[in-house]
Protein backbone atom coordinates (compact mmCIF):
# COMPACT_ATOMS: atom_id res chain seq x y z
CA UNK A 1 0.00 0.00 0.00
CA UNK A 2 1.28 3.91 -1.11
CA UNK A 3 1.68 5.50 2.91
CA UNK A 4 0.88 9.56 2.68
CA UNK A 5 -0.53 10.36 6.01
CA UNK A 6 1.62 9.49 9.02
CA UNK A 7 0.71 9.75 12.85
CA UNK A 8 3.13 9.91 15.12
CA UNK A 9 2.44 9.30 18.64
CA UNK A 10 4.17 11.72 21.52
CA UNK A 11 6.10 14.69 20.88
CA UNK A 12 9.33 14.32 22.76
CA UNK A 13 12.92 13.82 21.60
CA UNK A 14 11.88 11.40 19.20
CA UNK A 15 8.21 11.98 18.13
CA UNK A 16 9.46 15.43 17.06
CA UNK A 17 12.39 14.37 15.49
CA UNK A 18 10.49 11.81 13.44
CA UNK A 19 7.51 14.24 12.63
CA UNK A 20 10.18 16.64 11.29
CA UNK A 21 11.97 13.95 9.01
CA UNK A 22 8.55 12.95 7.88
CA UNK A 23 7.25 16.46 6.92
CA UNK A 24 10.48 17.36 4.98
CA UNK A 25 10.48 14.15 2.91
CA UNK A 26 6.36 14.83 1.76
CA UNK A 27 4.50 13.47 4.14
CA UNK A 28 1.33 14.54 5.99
CA UNK A 29 1.64 14.62 9.61
CA UNK A 30 -0.40 14.50 12.34
CA UNK A 31 1.05 14.59 15.78
CA UNK A 32 -0.13 13.22 19.19
CA UNK A 33 0.49 14.14 23.03
CA UNK A 34 -1.51 14.17 25.82
CA UNK A 35 -0.12 17.97 26.42
CA UNK A 36 -0.67 20.68 24.78
CA UNK A 37 2.60 22.62 25.78
CA UNK A 38 4.67 19.37 24.80
CA UNK A 39 2.88 19.55 20.70
CA UNK A 40 3.41 23.33 21.25
CA UNK A 41 7.58 22.93 21.76
CA UNK A 42 7.67 20.01 19.04
CA UNK A 43 6.42 22.02 16.37
CA UNK A 44 8.50 25.52 17.47
CA UNK A 45 11.58 23.05 17.71
CA UNK A 46 10.78 21.04 14.06
CA UNK A 47 10.81 25.14 12.71
CA UNK A 48 14.42 25.86 14.62
CA UNK A 49 15.59 22.81 13.23
CA UNK A 50 14.32 23.03 9.32
CA UNK A 51 15.76 27.16 9.85
CA UNK A 52 18.91 25.14 10.81
CA UNK A 53 18.97 22.95 7.44
CA UNK A 54 17.84 26.35 5.34
CA UNK A 55 20.67 28.07 6.91
CA UNK A 56 22.97 25.34 5.58
CA UNK A 57 21.56 25.27 2.23
CA UNK A 58 20.42 21.95 2.82
CA UNK A 59 16.54 23.00 1.89
CA UNK A 60 15.11 26.19 0.56
CA UNK A 61 12.86 28.41 2.41
CA UNK A 62 9.78 27.15 0.33
CA UNK A 63 10.48 23.66 1.27
CA UNK A 64 10.56 24.40 5.01
CA UNK A 65 7.15 26.01 4.45
CA UNK A 66 5.78 23.19 2.88
CA UNK A 67 7.16 21.15 5.59
CA UNK A 68 5.88 22.98 8.38
CA UNK A 69 2.31 23.41 6.27
CA UNK A 70 2.22 19.51 6.90
CA UNK A 71 2.57 19.12 10.15
CA UNK A 72 -0.38 19.53 12.29
CA UNK A 73 -0.85 18.62 16.28
CA UNK A 74 -3.72 16.62 18.44
CA UNK A 75 -4.61 15.79 21.76
CA UNK A 76 -6.96 13.16 20.84
CA UNK A 77 -5.32 9.67 20.11
CA UNK A 78 -8.35 8.78 17.91
CA UNK A 79 -7.93 11.51 15.43
CA UNK A 80 -4.30 9.17 14.60
CA UNK A 81 -7.64 6.69 13.41
CA UNK A 82 -7.39 7.73 9.67
CA UNK A 83 -3.72 7.79 8.98
CA UNK A 84 -1.70 5.29 6.66
CA UNK A 85 0.61 4.74 9.18
CA UNK A 86 0.80 5.23 13.08
CA UNK A 87 4.34 5.24 14.69
CA UNK A 88 3.88 4.84 18.14
CA UNK A 89 6.85 7.52 20.05
CA UNK A 90 5.88 6.94 23.50
CA UNK A 91 8.22 6.31 27.23
CA UNK A 92 9.92 3.27 27.14
CA UNK A 93 7.33 1.61 29.43
CA UNK A 94 5.55 -1.84 27.63
CA UNK A 95 2.11 -0.88 29.39
CA UNK A 96 2.22 2.67 28.16
CA UNK A 97 2.31 1.04 24.92
CA UNK A 98 0.18 -1.47 25.28
CA UNK A 99 -2.57 1.21 27.00
CA UNK A 100 -2.06 3.60 23.46
CA UNK A 101 -2.48 0.68 20.93
CA UNK A 102 -5.46 -0.86 22.96
CA UNK A 103 -7.19 3.02 22.85
CA UNK A 104 -6.14 3.75 19.57
CA UNK A 105 -7.31 0.24 17.77
CA UNK A 106 -11.19 1.18 17.54
CA UNK A 107 -10.59 3.82 15.74
CA UNK A 108 -7.66 2.35 13.22
CA UNK A 109 -8.68 1.82 9.15
CA UNK A 110 -8.43 -1.57 8.56
CA UNK A 111 -5.58 -1.11 6.24
CA UNK A 112 -3.53 1.25 9.18
CA UNK A 113 0.08 -0.40 9.31
CA UNK A 114 0.74 0.10 13.35
CA UNK A 115 4.92 0.65 14.35
CA UNK A 116 6.59 1.21 17.22
CA UNK A 117 9.57 3.21 18.06
CA UNK A 118 10.74 0.97 20.66
CA UNK A 119 14.18 0.39 21.15
CA UNK A 120 14.42 -2.70 22.73
CA UNK A 121 11.06 -4.32 23.39
CA UNK A 122 9.56 -7.24 21.83
CA UNK A 123 7.86 -6.60 18.65
CA UNK A 124 5.77 -9.93 18.47
CA UNK A 125 4.33 -9.43 22.05
CA UNK A 126 3.21 -5.46 21.29
CA UNK A 127 1.95 -7.13 18.34
CA UNK A 128 0.04 -9.63 19.79
CA UNK A 129 -2.03 -7.24 21.76
CA UNK A 130 -3.64 -5.27 18.58
CA UNK A 131 -6.04 -6.71 15.99
CA UNK A 132 -3.28 -6.90 13.26
CA UNK A 133 -0.24 -8.45 14.48
CA UNK A 134 0.36 -8.74 10.33
CA UNK A 135 0.52 -5.47 9.89
CA UNK A 136 2.81 -4.54 12.89
CA UNK A 137 6.36 -3.89 12.46
CA UNK A 138 9.23 -2.16 14.74
CA UNK A 139 10.58 1.07 13.31
CA UNK A 140 13.13 2.13 15.48
CA UNK A 141 14.89 5.52 14.48
CA UNK A 142 18.20 6.81 15.82
CA UNK A 143 18.58 9.70 17.93
CA UNK A 144 18.55 12.53 16.51
CA UNK A 145 15.94 11.25 14.04
CA UNK A 146 16.76 14.45 11.39
CA UNK A 147 20.92 13.56 11.37
CA UNK A 148 21.36 9.89 12.08
CA UNK A 149 21.25 7.72 8.67
CA UNK A 150 19.80 4.76 9.78
CA UNK A 151 16.65 3.08 10.71
CA UNK A 152 16.10 -0.57 12.49
CA UNK A 153 13.21 -2.29 10.76
CA UNK A 154 11.92 -5.20 13.25
CA UNK A 155 9.13 -7.72 12.31
CA UNK A 156 7.24 -9.87 14.37
CA UNK A 157 6.54 -12.91 14.48
CA UNK A 158 3.20 -12.46 12.45
CA UNK A 159 4.55 -9.50 10.06
CA UNK A 160 3.54 -10.18 6.77
CA UNK A 161 5.79 -9.19 3.57
CA UNK A 162 4.05 -6.73 2.17
CA UNK A 163 4.03 -4.48 5.28
CA UNK A 164 7.91 -5.49 5.68
CA UNK A 165 7.94 -3.76 1.86
CA UNK A 166 5.76 -1.04 2.54
CA UNK A 167 8.45 0.23 5.29
CA UNK A 168 11.55 -0.10 3.36
CA UNK A 169 9.71 1.99 1.03
CA UNK A 170 8.62 4.84 3.23
CA UNK A 171 12.12 4.93 4.74
CA UNK A 172 13.99 5.29 1.24
CA UNK A 173 11.57 8.31 0.62
CA UNK A 174 13.01 9.57 3.73
CA UNK A 175 16.57 9.38 2.31
CA UNK A 176 17.33 6.75 4.84
CA UNK A 177 18.66 4.10 5.60
CA UNK A 178 17.40 0.44 6.68
CA UNK A 179 18.74 -2.46 8.77
CA UNK A 180 16.56 -5.83 9.32
CA UNK A 181 16.55 -7.01 12.03
CA UNK A 182 15.17 -10.23 14.09
CA UNK A 183 13.12 -9.55 17.07
CA UNK A 184 15.36 -10.44 19.76
CA UNK A 185 15.83 -8.15 22.77
CA UNK A 186 17.14 -4.83 21.45
CA UNK A 187 17.76 -5.49 18.10
CA UNK A 188 20.93 -4.57 16.33
CA UNK A 189 22.31 -1.40 17.58
CA UNK A 190 21.12 -1.64 21.23
CA UNK A 191 22.19 -4.78 21.60
CA UNK A 192 25.73 -3.82 20.56
CA UNK A 193 26.05 -0.18 22.28
CA UNK A 194 24.17 -0.85 25.17
CA UNK A 195 26.32 -3.02 26.80
CA UNK A 196 29.58 -1.14 25.65
CA UNK A 197 27.67 1.60 27.77
CA UNK A 198 27.20 -0.44 30.87
CA UNK A 199 30.99 -1.67 30.67
CA UNK A 200 31.75 2.24 30.43
CA UNK A 201 30.23 2.62 33.75
CA UNK A 202 31.52 -0.83 35.62
CA UNK A 203 34.79 1.07 34.49
CA UNK A 204 33.88 4.14 36.41
CA UNK A 205 32.25 2.34 39.49
CA UNK A 206 35.34 -0.13 39.68
CA UNK A 207 37.47 2.99 39.71
CA UNK A 208 39.67 2.02 36.73
CA UNK A 209 39.08 5.17 35.52
CA UNK A 210 36.92 8.76 36.03
CA UNK A 211 34.31 9.94 33.79
CA UNK A 212 37.36 12.29 31.69
CA UNK A 213 39.45 9.82 31.35
CA UNK A 214 36.60 6.98 30.10
CA UNK A 215 35.04 9.09 28.02
CA UNK A 216 38.84 10.44 26.26
CA UNK A 217 40.23 6.88 26.28
CA UNK A 218 37.18 5.96 23.67
CA UNK A 219 37.39 9.23 21.43
CA UNK A 220 41.22 8.95 21.10
CA UNK A 221 41.71 5.48 21.37
CA UNK A 222 38.69 3.97 19.75
CA UNK A 223 37.96 7.40 17.53
CA UNK A 224 34.10 6.95 18.38
CA UNK A 225 32.88 10.47 18.12
CA UNK A 226 31.13 10.75 21.58
CA UNK A 227 32.50 9.11 24.90
CA UNK A 228 30.55 6.13 26.33
CA UNK A 229 29.74 8.06 29.42
CA UNK A 230 28.81 11.67 26.93
CA UNK A 231 26.57 9.19 25.20
CA UNK A 232 24.32 7.88 28.32
CA UNK A 233 23.89 11.42 28.98
CA UNK A 234 23.01 12.13 25.77
CA UNK A 235 20.56 8.95 25.26
CA UNK A 236 19.28 9.64 28.86
CA UNK A 237 20.69 7.07 32.10
CA UNK A 238 17.06 5.92 32.40
CA UNK A 239 16.72 4.75 29.15
CA UNK A 240 19.84 3.07 29.06
CA UNK A 241 18.79 1.49 32.41
CA UNK A 242 15.33 0.16 30.46
CA UNK A 243 17.16 -1.20 27.80
CA UNK A 244 19.84 -3.11 29.95
CA UNK A 245 17.03 -4.64 31.84
CA UNK A 246 15.28 -6.03 28.86
CA UNK A 247 17.99 -7.43 27.95
CA UNK A 248 19.02 -8.95 31.15
CA UNK A 249 15.75 -10.18 31.21
CA UNK A 250 15.30 -11.32 27.93
CA UNK A 251 18.34 -13.30 27.50
CA UNK A 252 18.98 -14.35 31.28
CA UNK A 253 22.64 -14.25 30.78
CA UNK A 254 24.78 -11.94 33.59
CA UNK A 255 27.10 -9.90 31.21
CA UNK A 256 23.54 -7.88 30.39
CA UNK A 257 23.52 -7.22 34.36
CA UNK A 258 23.26 -3.33 34.71
CA UNK A 259 25.95 -1.65 36.63
CA UNK A 260 24.90 -0.75 39.99
CA UNK A 261 26.52 2.80 40.04
CA UNK A 262 23.95 3.08 36.43
CA UNK A 263 20.71 2.43 39.12
CA UNK A 264 21.92 4.75 41.67
CA UNK A 265 22.35 7.81 39.10
CA UNK A 266 18.35 6.92 37.97
CA UNK A 267 17.35 7.06 41.25
CA UNK A 268 19.07 10.37 42.23
CA UNK A 269 17.22 11.80 39.01
CA UNK A 270 20.59 12.61 37.34
CA UNK A 271 19.04 11.06 33.74
CA UNK A 272 22.09 13.22 31.46
CA UNK A 273 21.20 16.19 29.84
CA UNK A 274 17.53 16.29 30.24
CA UNK A 275 18.28 16.65 33.55
CA UNK A 276 20.80 18.64 33.73
CA UNK A 277 23.00 16.67 35.33
CA UNK A 278 24.67 12.78 34.87
CA UNK A 279 27.96 11.58 34.50
CA UNK A 280 28.38 15.51 33.85
CA UNK A 281 26.92 18.47 35.18
CA UNK A 282 25.56 21.00 32.70
CA UNK A 283 24.19 23.56 35.19
CA UNK A 284 27.19 25.82 34.18
CA UNK A 285 28.56 26.99 30.78
CA UNK A 286 30.57 23.82 30.38
CA UNK A 287 29.61 20.26 31.54
CA UNK A 288 31.92 19.30 34.61
CA UNK A 289 32.40 15.60 34.95
CA UNK A 290 30.49 14.54 38.62
CA UNK A 291 33.17 11.69 39.02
Amino acid sequence: MAVQSVGVVGAGQMGNGIAHVFAVAGFDVLLNDISQESLDKAVSLIDRNIERQVSRGKLTPEEKTAAMRRIRTTLKLADLGACDLVIESATEREAVKQAIFEDLLPHLKPETILSSNTSSISITRLASRTDRPEKFMGFHFMNPVPVMQLVELIRGIATDEETYRTLCEVVERLGKTSASSEDFPAFIVNRILMPMINEAVYTLYEGVGNVKSIDESMKLGANHPMGPLELADFIGLDTCLAIMNVLHEGLADTKYRPCPLLTKYVEAGWLGRKAGRGFYDYRGETPVPTR
